[in-house]
């Protein structure tokens, strides 16, 4: 057994000459190339080689011999002899295959990722699972499915809207078979019919047991995690000494580290559930449980240990019973294609700007027709409040909850029936702006997903109130890492998006510190085949890019730029708009550029950190800043690739820049001193909480610093 032991390289071809080895376990290795084909001399009952970066063909012997063989989570190369779809006995191909395009017409479970590639099954939106035992009706309510498939050494099982791959065998437990799933020794406690049926059975793996939910709707979900240590007692016997300890793994990333059941709970026999939140982006939510050695493995009997769960939940992040009567899951009623995914999202938001325009010609302004009727019939892909839910959580709007202030209007913190603290984002009836940007912003974010982008909740439309309902974050700091957030609208996003707004007030810090880019109210798709944009001019004074303010130039080294920007005033601790040293550089961004001329950047650091801070950690923040902020948008690095320097895995490039921009720099520059002599062009928007909002009307943009112009007011770009 060599498994988890960092082993890089090819396998070995002498291990075909071990004529009496049974198990060969390689896995959660490094190891790469093909399997060799001495491999098919060896007698092996086991071979595991799961989670390494294995390339080639699978050998056919490894197919045809009916022993156990976990090939998962490897690189190799699909071809005529793979078959149709994965094996449901002794052979676990899941996730085996490299994605490479998929013109065989092979069962996507083999495929890294494990799309789905069945458009007419992405509608799903739950799924409820009884680990190891059989279907289990809650009060006519949930419906936990039966999960009894009893082999599990080298097993990939599948159902229509979940499937489970378990590896390892119990090598110790002296047993002609082994047994994957186990009923409870231990008396149940503090659980009663129907919810103990949960908590009688268990499955468990020696090794790793990995559950997908499949084809689901793309968007933040609530995970419970059931367990029950069911094999210990709890008394004073030899049974209650045992500890099994594993590692828990959500979408990869690890959210339970030695974990213990048994202690967690409060002794064996006692439910608990672990409730998370986890982001689907590609259709399929992976739950990982793994065994990393640690632990007893012999008590009440040998071959104790590894992974064990109960049940399995997976549900909307909001619940049904937290919004109004009306709300459903998002459903697509009709074929979806993801090659339309860019042309459905731009459609659906011009056709609520057309329903928006349509109540206005009915006097919804005027109070004749209200919005709610006309838009509670719409599919708004997100979910739909009651006016008396958002008066009950904010307290009516109390001064108190009160956390921001905007040109779109106020927003205030909230607390749901259910426990969810939101933020509610509540449109001004003076702002004339704020429909337009109202609705693009439920366009834009309820189709994107990501840990780094605050979550839409739904939106409360009754009478004359347009509300936007968030989630709530602690925090109105900001961290580098919102660029993540960045990337993904840029690069890894179906629909690729141009922020337009990226300031320190958008960008958010929930109570763990994780940053989060919020306001997508100037938000726009951006269309590689357009490079002048065509619609008026959107963002903050101060952190527009020069060619997309004087030109009109849209691209995303625009928030690139913004983004830069926003790096300065970290470090320096002060606003760029309203930094103004005693020689004649009007912004940070000027003062910026000087003092890296001079060799000493590092004066621009915030006075107040003293001496603790890492000055290499700043110049390389400092010098990434510049970088994003260069003037040629062309010499500015993507999105990924500034990810990429932060974290250090890529070194700091040089700042160029480029001669054709030299007599740009100047018109840049006075174009800065006009907004300073002019205060109320340059002056920045003030926010009382960690929420503000951009969307102005031309007015209040140009008294408060955020601007929209039309074309007519954008010079020529030649």
């Amino acid at each position: 057994i060599l498994r988890s032991c960092l082993i890089n390289g090819e396998i070995p071809d002498y291990f075909g000459d071990m004529k009496k080895l049974k198990n060969l376990d390689l896995s959660f290795n490094n190891l790469t190339g093909e399997i060799p084909a001495s491999f098919h001399l060896i007698k092996v009952d086991f071979l595991y080689l799961t989670r390494n970066r294995l390339t080639g063909r699978i050998p056919s012997w490894i197919l045809a011999r009916n022993k156990n063989a976990d090939l998962s989570y490897n690189n190799f190369t699909l071809d005529s002899s793979a078959p149709v779809e994965c094996p449901r006995g002794s052979v676990n191909l899941v996730e085996s295959y490299s994605s490479t395009p998929n013109k065989l017409g092979r069962h996507p479970c083999m495929k890294r990722e494990y799309p789905c590639l069945d458009p007419r099954n992405q509608q799903r939106y739950s799924f409820h699972i009884n680990c190891g035992g059989k279907e289990v009706n809650i009060n006519n309510k949930t419906i936990y499915d039966a999960d009894l498939e009893a082999r599990g050494a080298s097993m990939y099982y599948w159902k229509q809207n979940w499937a489970f791959s378990s590896t390892g065998n119990f090598m110790d437990n002296d047993l002609d078979s082994d047994n994957y799933i186990e009923s409870n020794i231990s008396m149940l406690y503090n659980v009663t019919a129907p919810v103990s049926e949960l908590y009688r059975t268990a499955r468990v793996s020696p090794v790793s047991l990995t559950y997908y939910g499949l084809c689901l709707l793309n968007g933040n979900y609530t995970v419970q995690l059931h367990f029950a240590e069911i094999m210990f007692t709890n008394d004073s016997s030899f049974n209650s000494l045992g500890r099994r300890i594993f590692d828990v793994y959500l979408q990869g990333k690890l959210v339970l580290k030695d974990f213990d059941i048994a202690a967690e709970a409060g002794g064996p026999g006692r439910p608990i559930i672990k409730t998370f939140t986890a982001v689907v982006t590609s259709h399929t939510l992976k739950i990982h449980l793994y065994w990393a050695g640690r632990g007893t493995t012999g008590i009440p009997k040998r071959g104790t240990y590894g992974p064990l769960i109960s049940a399995i939940s997976v549900d909307p992040s909001i619940r049904q019973h937290s919004l109004s009567s009306d709300f459903k899951p998002p459903v697509h009623h009709k074929k979806f294609r993801t090659a339309l995914v860019a042309g459905t999202i731009a459609g659906a938001v011009c056709f609520l700007s057309l329903i928006l325009c349509f109540m206005h010609e009915k006097g919804y302004f005027g109070g004749k027709i209200s919005a709610d009727k006309e838009l509670r019939g719409l599919d708004l892909q997100t979910g739909l409040f009651t006016l008396r839910q958002i008066k009950a959580a904010t307290k009516n709007f109390d001064p108190e909850n009160k956390i921001g202030e905007g040109g779109f209007g106020s927003v205030y913190k909230g607390l749901l029936s259910d426990g969810t603290i939101i933020a509610v984002k509540q449109l001004s009836s003076k702002s004339k702006q704020g429909t337009r940007e109202f609705v693009n912003e439920i366009g834009m974010i309820s189709a994107l997903q990501h840990p780094n982008l605050v979550k839409l909740y739904g939106c409360c439309v009754e009478g004359n109130h347009l509300m936007l309902i968030y989630e709530y974050m602690e925090n109105n700091c900001l961290s580098p890492c919102s660029l993540r957030g960045l990337a993904y609208l840029h690069e890894d996003s179906r629909v690729k998006i141009v922020h337009r707004d990226i300031k320190t007030s958008n960008v958010l810090l929930d109570k763990d510190l994780n940053a989060k880019i919020s306001d997508f109210g100037l938000a726009k798709l951006n269309e590689d085949d357009k490079t002048h944009i065509s619609t008026r001019i959107a963002g903050t004074i101060g952190y527009m890019a020069p060619e997309y303010a004087m030109r009109g130039y849209l691209t995303n080294k625009a928030d690139v730029y913004s983004f830069g920007v926003v790096a300065l005033e970290i470090v320096s601790g002060k606003s760029n708009t309203n930094y103004r040293p005693k020689e004649d550089f009007v912004y940070l961004l000027d003062w910026a550029y000087v003092l890296q001329e001079r060799g000493s950047l590092l004066e621009l650091v915030d006075p107040d950190l003293g001496s603790a801070y890492s000055s290499e950690e700043a110049m390389v923040l400092l010098n990434v800043a510049l970088l994003c902020t260069n003037a040629a948008p062309t010499l500015r690095p993507t999105t990924s690739q500034v990810v990429s320097m932060l974290e250090g895995r890529t070194p700091v490039q040089d700042l160029l820049s480029d001669p054709g921009f030299s007599t740009a720099d100047s018109k840049y520059k006075a174009i800065r001193n006009h907004f300073w002599q002019h205060p109320s062009v340059s002056h920045s928007m003030s926010t009382n909480g960690p929420y503000s909002d951009s969307s102005l009307s031309n007015t209040e943009r140009e008294e408060n610093g955020t601007v929209q112009r039309t074309p007519e007011d954008v010079p020529d770009k030649n």
